[in-house]
């Protein structure tokens, strides 16, 4: 889900935050969007695992 225009979203992310945000406010809604697109982006190229996949890996019960 690659964004066209980074400074739109940029902007929409500052709009929607409280009049009384902090930098640290800030820096988190663009970290969970950062986040966001790269889980997205490794499901689109299949680089995920199944749950019964992790459990295994951790010698968990399936």
């Amino acid at each position: 889900m690659p964004t066209a225009n980074i400074k739109q979203e940029a902007r929409r992310l500052i709009e929607k935050l409280p009049e009384d945000a902090t930098w640290d406010d800030l820096m988190y809604e663009i970290y969970v969007r950062q986040a966001i697109e790269a889980e997205l982006a490794d499901s689109e190229a299949g680089r995920t695992l199944t749950v019964n996949e992790v459990r295994a890996k951790f010698g968990l019960s399936t």
